[in-house]
């Protein structure tokens, strides 16, 4: 049997997809240890989860203004968060590699002190891309941006890694473990040693839910924009919920967590936090911002999607879902009820195909394999490295 150390940000989307992955190889009398933020991983992986506890970077200045978009806020979250938390997660990384001593490190690509400190202590690494964005090089057309990342990069590997290796530290020598598949990615090439899994979805708490308020005789429309924008939505959840007031033959469900809407139809139910992969089972259509995870479990539930994004990787994502034909694609900060409304017309109607669309990609998911697929590789990759 095998060791594997989980290295994860403190980003809930990015753990999530590991916890399956992480129970899969446990299943198999593989041990497994995480290195990153305990609280966060042990709520979300479990109480028993064997967790290597690093420091994180003081919360002083890591927010973005909600207005921040595009290339500033690219920059934004390397050089405030993804390097500072490298450099404040590197001693725990070496000291978890030390104390654990695994034939392999699995690291989340924006936890990019895995891979550069497994490389100086002569450490097997892959990663896993538990966004498809950063697979099709977003930075293609914006050469001064990538410049000034591999610099920032270089810099960080001359504090915490080898400074005599060179490479892109999210596309380690052990390749990377990609939660998607070629039905969403598309037709791009893709960097060498990528493995596409499909998502690890798997079962998680969903919490209380008064799902005698649903409707069985309307179709349900879920609205949500994550964790990680709750102070940016506020005019684009008004605007959405009074789309779905609009529409009788829809019920509409707001995620709210930030308390930003003030007055709402009573038509539409609003709630801070909901059981989203049980109502996704459920789900005549999505409302969301173009986050990776959202995404693909809409997807995997065959559920077609209307696509606001922000910042990051989401314009990366809605562009692939508009390409495979699974949804529609709408400006965020302009688009108004009216808008939204017409492009939730368009994705509930069967003869535009998007749910046809949605159907087929949530096929390639689930035949992809997903957790046991990422085992599968994992054990592999083991197999070669201990030779």
């Amino acid at each position: 049997m095998s060791r594997y150390l989980l290295v994860v940000p403190p980003l809930v989307g990015h753990v999530n997809p590991l916890v399956a992955v992480a129970a899969e190889l446990a299943g198999r009398g593989h041990e497994v240890a995480w290195a990153g933020h305990a609280e966060l991983v042990r709520r979300l992986a479990g109480p028993r989860a064997r967790v290597l506890d690093c420091a994180l970077p003081p919360a002083e200045g890591l927010d973005r203004p909600p207005t921040l978009t595009g290339p500033a806020a690219f920059r934004f979250l390397w050089r405030d968060f993804f390097v500072p938390l490298a450099d404040a997660m590197a001693d725990g990384v070496a000291a978890a590699i030390e104390a654990f001593r695994p034939d392999l490190v699995l690291a989340d690509q924006h936890a990019v002190a895995g891979p550069l400190v497994a490389e100086r202590l002569g450490v097997p690494c892959a990663t896993s891309a538990s966004t498809s964005a950063e697979l099709v090089d977003p930075l293609a057309g914006l050469p001064k941006v990538r410049a000034w990342l591999g610099e920032l990069l270089a810099e960080l590997r001359g504090r915490i890694g080898d400074p005599a290796a060179d490479g892109d530290p999210r596309y380690p020598a052990h390749g990377v473990v990609a939660f998607t598949t070629r039905d969403l990615v598309g037709d791009v090439d893709l960097p060498g040693g990528v493995r596409l899994v499909g998502p690890a979805v798997t079962a998680r708490p969903g919490g209380a839910f008064p799902w005698d308020r649903l409707d069985p005789g309307r179709r349900l429309v879920l609205v949500s924009l994550g964790t990680a924008n709750a102070d940016a939505g506020a005019r684009f959840l008004g605007a959405a919920a009074e789309a779905l007031a609009a529409r009788p033959h829809v019920q509409g469900v707001v995620v709210d967590p930030g308390g930003l809407l003030a007055a709402v139809p009573p038509e539409v139910l609003v709630f801070p936090h909901v059981p989203q992969l049980e109502l996704l089972a459920r789900c005549a259509a999505v409302v969301c911002h173009a986050g990776h995870n959202t995404v693909c479990e809409s997807l995997w539930h065959g559920v077609p999607l209307v696509l606001a994004p922000i910042r990051d990787d989401q314009p990366v994502v809605a562009d692939q879902v508009v390409a495979a034909g699974a949804g529609v694609r709408v400006r965020f900060g302009r688009v108004g009820a009216e808008g939204l409304g017409a492009a939730l017309d368009a994705v509930l109607d069967p003869a535009g195909g998007h749910r046809a669309a949605a159907a087929a990609i949530g096929r390639s998911f689930r035949g992809a394999g997903g957790a046991v697929a990422a085992a599968d590789h994992l054990e592999r990759l083991t197999t070669v490295a201990v030779r």
